[in-house]
């Protein structure tokens, strides 16, 4: 079931609802002491961890108090802090700081006394490269607004209970969250708040996504994506997005593009096809179609951008825009109830909405629905940390997956073409809007997962992984 992501308001009732039923609040906190522990033991991964666990005098000390007291090893430090004078420890030899000081119930300023404590504290982190693991909140960010109150912990990852925190999902929040995670379980009442507008995208949601393939099903069975991609430097975009497409499941691939020999010379299993007068029958054939990566070369011609228009305008199929194809398509009308995506990370939604980066990423749901509602009411991809999905009104998708190393070229193509394949599948039930975001968390996860294997980050190296996770 999707995790609504909600106010610190929200979360106080669902918890005075769950001791209203007769649920103990140390039942609760035993649990989100055990989630903390279990990934403490993963983020580490050895039997005789290091780590340093900072008790505050909350709650939220309570459960890091409990983590704790999980571990056997004699090496394990407890520091209680109570009002942000005390000392911090030598952290030589420490593999992992855990941060129990504050929980989501901070509701002001934090005195001098705790911000050069923080101060320090992240300092220290930072210098030594000790990874900090926040329990529920970074100790001093607000939890609504994802601002620091005077400071904030600056952690690698955090675990956050029940559900995701408005202001953790914030970009101003980033510098502090790190790498968030949920501990959905942990034993609160079934009346959960219930689904709003923003809701947190996990694996969870995709279980029994992707049916059984019969007996005799054949390639013809699983659709067929067209993708119109690479120009004169830009060839490598095509290549990855033919790949990714191939790892959707999609039954066949093919590619249209204008620098024939370096994309066929690279692809095995996709048909590539030069760019000349046949390219309208060939891409009749498609039941879906990828546009955009790799078309910023000088030998695109005006043919390839009207063809591109023109599917767009009339295309029965679902289509896929990306990269320099974004700006074509931005203010065309589309057929009623055509599937339409486009991706844009945000330098590419600044452009398409006349205003700046820093502007997007203030209000990226508001980014985002005002590009899906100059593409017609396409479902929008953007693209970034926590990455949304949604259109210009109705839920949106916030995924759960994913972290920085994917910010470099050709990720973003790797995504528009494993897009475009899934929704070229025709053995699927589930609406164009959900197929996309199991896919964006399908790309994610693949990220994680190559970052937890401690491999070497390169893209090829990703394409496998990506491969290797897809599981039908």
């Amino acid at each position: 079931m999707a995790l609504p992501i909600i106010p610190v308001s929200a979360m106080r009732e669902w918890e005075e609802r769950t001791w209203a039923a007769g649920i103990a609040p140390k039942a609760v906190m035993q649990q989100a002491g055990k989630a903390v522990s279990n990934r403490a033991a993963e983020l580490v991964d050895h039997s005789n961890p290091r780590i340093l666990f900072l008790i505050g005098k909350g709650n939220n000390g309570g459960d890091t108090r409990i983590a704790a007291g999980a571990f056997e090893s004699e090496s394990i430090q407890l520091l209680e802090i109570k009002d942000g004078t005390e000392t911090l420890p030598d952290f030589s030899g420490v593999e992992l700081v855990v941060d129990g000081l504050f929980g989501i119930g901070l509701n002001r300023e934090l005195s001098d006394d705790w911000c050069e404590l923080i101060a320090h504290l992240n300092q220290v982190t930072q210098e030594l490269r000790i990874p900090v693991f926040a329990v529920d909140v970074p100790s001093g960010l607000d939890a609504d607004s994802g601002l620091p109150l005077g400071a904030a912990v600056s952690a690698d990852v955090t675990l956050t209970f029940g559900a995701p925190k408005t202001g953790l999902i914030h970009d101003c929040a980033a510098e502090f969250v790190g790498g968030l995670e949920v501990a959905a379980d942990i034993g609160l009442h079934d009346d959960a708040p219930p689904l709003g507008e923003l809701r947190w995208v996990e694996g969870n949601d995709f279980k029994r996504f992707i049916p059984k393939r019969v007996a005799n099903a054949h390639k013809g069975s699983f659709g067929h994506v067209g993708i119109i991609a690479g120009s004169t430097g830009y060839h490598g975009a095509a290549v990855m997005a033919a790949r990714a497409a191939a790892f959707s499941g999609a039954g066949k691939v093919s590619v249209f593009t204008t620098a024939y020999l370096p994309v066929a010379a690279q692809l095995q299993s996709a048909m590539v096809h030069p760019w000349d007068a046949n390219v309208i029958h060939t891409l009749s054939a498609c039941t879906a179609v990828v546009i955009g990566p790799g078309l910023a070369g000088p030998d695109v011609p005006e043919s390839l951008r009207q063809v591109a228009i023109n599917l767009w305008r009339e295309s029965e199929n679902p289509i896929v825009v990306d990269a320099s194809a974004l700006e074509w398509i931005a203010n065309e009308t589309i057929p009623e109830n055509a599937v339409r995506v486009v991706t844009p990370h945000p330098g590419e939604a600044a452009r398409m909405l006349e205003t700046t980066p820093g502007n997007i990423q203030s209000d990226r749901l508001q980014a985002m629905r005002k590009v899906s509602a100059i593409c017609g009411g396409a479902i929008t991809v953007l693209k970034g940390r926590h990455t949304l999905i949604g259109s210009f009104e109705g839920p949106a998708h916030v995924n759960g997956s994913g972290n920085p190393r994917l910010a470099q070229g050709g990720s973003g193509d790797v995504l528009a073409g494993y897009l475009g394949g899934w929704l070229a599948r025709k053995d699927l039930e589930a609406a164009p809007e959900a197929i996309c975001a199991q896919a964006v968390w399908r790309h994610g996860q693949a990220a994680d997962d190559l970052s937890d294997l401690h491999h070497a980050w390169d893209l090829e190296s990703f394409l496998l992984v990506l491969e290797r996770d897809f599981d039908c």
